[in-house]
């Protein structure tokens, strides 16, 4: 739990206080001076009387009550330390900077876990240990450098790595970025980055909170409790960038279906980030460039102006828009005249607005207004400015600012003379300014902003499922695969569409069933668990002949002991699956079915539950939703009910949470409809 103690102490204590600020716990106090600190501070040295004009306590127990700790000792202190301030002192924030714990060692471990119940029992909260501190408007408790401009709209940072707050810091204090406060949780014993952003939306004001949340995450351990709080504060407002690293493990593992071998732990962090609204990053500098985006205006269409008096810059910005699926339209007409006519000749105002090299700071300002007047088809606007060196042009960036504090439309900056232009840029972030320094960054960071979707997260129109027969199947089912007939029960209580089909044992019986549904039929064998690698699947047999042959020859296969008899029947082949992920839950799958699953992998993923409305937004997300929706002639396949089986498939995995992998593939989709052909079903309890 976060305690008001943690967030705004009266009195802080360093344990371990040093005049040494090389050492963590002298630089952490000198931090704390150099912050100001308001309230009283004081140092625990067994050496020491005063540390660094702050009065020391040689003996722990003189200390006086202490609302925050922050400790900076060697490990196998900690414990005592931390029992006599929560017993005696009163403390009900502690912070342990110092390493040694679960990371290194067992008896680390061991130590860890003496301080979470020893601060649980007091309702002490606990940041760390092995963490580089937090740092708020109200403190500096942090033993690192930078530090950074603290604003209260600026953004909070989220870390579960010290040194990667710092790096992230140093880049976006570069582009002009403040930040509101730091949270490091180091090993997370108590709290992590999930009990932290629940902490910030159960405490949000829109007039006193950060609006910008930024996570870097090493490992998610409370999945549903980031999900709720991260989707809830997105929807009060605030947007929500996230690393999460370790993204490389093989989702491969001991899988048996096609949905096993898709799904991982990164799949299931990609889906939780997107039913959260959490826009995902993958590196520092992207991290920074789309928490610069969310400080400018908002965005409210996909159409950019490129205004620039570079050519270059504007052509890998406009392939970066497109890319990212925003779009620089040709700008044309008696407005467009008007401009031209103020501009030198050369210029060009077709988008990008090329005003040439010898561009002034007023023919900017002109651009500017008439993109933000009078080009209404225009939603923002990107302004690509630098110099060779010739001649300053703080009038330029002056113009500049000006315009972004009085265009409704969005205007974001790239000031690509860093150096050559140090002295203009550094003026220009000194107003409160954020910029980007490359094109094609700020062009990625925008797609990817513009593309994410609002959280999904508040669930209704699902689909009614039988749940009592689904319960029936399940509770009488074993570890390991439904049986064919059990997988029928399931669909049908779903109200998944299957084909007739029926596991014979006898040839008459396989005869006798074809007589019924007439052919063309498929067989396929009942045991294998990959029927096409073994030659188990044999399609458009068109008369008893055939059959009785093709009967006989699968019945031969190793590991068969029985086949499955159906209609042949065509359509595009489509794919639904399911897979459950350690603390996630339920991840539902869809895309194109058949050998097209392992070819290409052109899936989409989300948590469950699902509905038609987000179902919709995985199948239209397909590389190849083309031949979803059909192309050159092919009959397409029907949207809305493809969409209502990924819901429903999604109901059951909630009514059924003991299935463990489930495989719909292919489905045959065609305009008026679409049917199951093969379907597996494994259980876990």
């Amino acid at each position: 739990m976060i305690t008001r103690e943690l967030i705004d102490p009266k009195s802080i204590v360093v344990i371990g206080g040093s005049k040494d600020i090389t050492k963590p716990g002298g630089k952490v106090l000198k931090n704390l001076i150099d912050g100001n600190f308001k309230g009283e501070l004081m140092v625990g040295n067994p050496k020491e009387d005063e540390v660094q004009g702050i009065k020391s306590y040689r003996d722990p127990k003189d200390i006086p009550d202490v609302e925050l700790a922050i400790i900076a000792i060697a490990a196998k202190y900690t414990p005592d330390t931390v029992k006599l301030l929560t017993e005696e002192k009163g403390t009900k924030a502690i912070i342990i900077i110092s390493a040694g714990f679960s990371e290194e060692s067992e008896e680390g471990k061991k130590l860890e876990e003496q301080l979470v119940e020893q601060c649980n029992k007091y309702n002490c909260a606990l940041i760390g240990p092995n963490c580089t501190g937090v740092l708020t408007p109200n403190y500096h408790g942090v033993f690192t450098l930078p530090i950074p401009k603290l604003h209260i709209k600026g953004a909070s940072l989220v870390s579960g790595s010290g040194a990667t707050a710092c790096f992230i810091m140093e880049a976006g204090i570069q582009a002009g970025l403040s930040f509101s406060s730091v949270f490091t949780v180091g090993n997370s014993a108590q709290m992590g980055i999930e009990e932290i952003v629940k902490y910030m939306d159960e405490t949000y004001d829109p007039k006193a909170s950060s609006d910008i949340k930024l996570l870097y995450i090493e490992n998610i351990q409370k999945p549903k409790m980031l999900l709720k709080h991260a989707s809830s504060l997105i929807r009060k407002g605030c947007k929500i960038a996230a690393i999460k690293a370790g993204a490389s493990e093989a989702g491969s593992r001991a899988a048996s279906s096609h949905t096993g071998a898709l799904a991982s732990s990164d799949v299931a962090v990609d889906a939780l980030f997107k039913k959260a609204g959490i826009v995902r990053c993958h590196g520092r500098g992207e991290l920074i460039a789309v928490a610069s985006v969310f400080m400018h205006k908002e965005l409210k269409g996909k159409n950019m102006a490129i205004i620039t008096h570079a050519g270059g810059p504007a052509v890998m910005l406009t392939d970066a828009f497109e890319k990212g699926g925003l779009k620089v339209p040709h700008i044309k007409g008696p407005d467009a005249d008007e401009l031209l006519e103020n501009l030198f000749p050369g210029s060009s105002v077709a988008n990008p607005i090329d005003f040439l090299a010898t561009g002034t700071a007023e023919q900017l300002g002109t651009i500017i207004d008439f993109v933000e007047n009078k080009f209404d088809e225009i939603d923002g606007m990107v302004v690509i400015f630098g110099t060779p060196g010739l001649t300053e042009i703080f009038d330029v960036y002056q113009m500049l600012d000006q315009k972004m504090k009085s265009a409704k439309k969005p205007i974001y900056p790239v000031l690509p003379s860093i150096t050559t232009a140090e002295k203009e840029v550094e003026e220009f972030v000194s107003g409160g300014r954020i910029y980007f320094s490359d094109e094609v960054v700020l062009g990625n960071a925008l797609g990817k902003v513009a593309r994410n979707n609002p959280p999904m997260t508040d669930i209704t129109g699902l689909p009614e499922v039988k749940v009592d027969m689904i319960r029936q199947v399940i509770e009488k089912a074993g570890n390991g695969y439904l049986s064919t007939e059990d997988i029928h029960r399931i669909l049908d209580a779903t109200g998944i569409g299957r084909a007739p089909e029926k596991v014979v044992t006898q040839k008459e019986e396989a005869i006798a069933f074809a007589e019924e549904i007439g052919y063309p039929l498929v067989m396929k064998v009942v045991g294998p668990v990959h029927k096409s690698d073994v030659g188990g699947v044999v399609l458009n047999i068109q008369n008893q002949t055939t059959a009785e042959k093709e009967f006989e020859r699968l019945m031969r296969i190793q590991d068969t002991h029985a086949v499955l008899v159906t209609s042949m029947l065509s359509g595009t082949e489509i794919f639904i699956g399911a897979k459950r992920e350690d603390k996630f839950g339920h991840l539902v799958f869809c895309g194109l079915g058949g050998i097209f699953i392992e070819v290409l992998k052109d899936v989409n993923s989300a948590l469950v539950p699902v509905n038609k409305k987000e179902a919709l937004k995985m199948i239209r997300n397909l590389k190849g939703y083309g031949i979803v929706k059909g192309v050159r002639g092919q009959e397409g396949v029907n949207e809305d009910i493809f969409a209502d089986y990924v819901s429903r498939i999604s109901v059951l995995l909630t009514e059924a949470p003991e299935i463990f992998e489930m495989d719909l593939n292919p489905l045959l989709g065609t305009e008026d409809s679409i049917t199951a052909v093969d379907a597996r079903i494994r259980i876990e309890k």
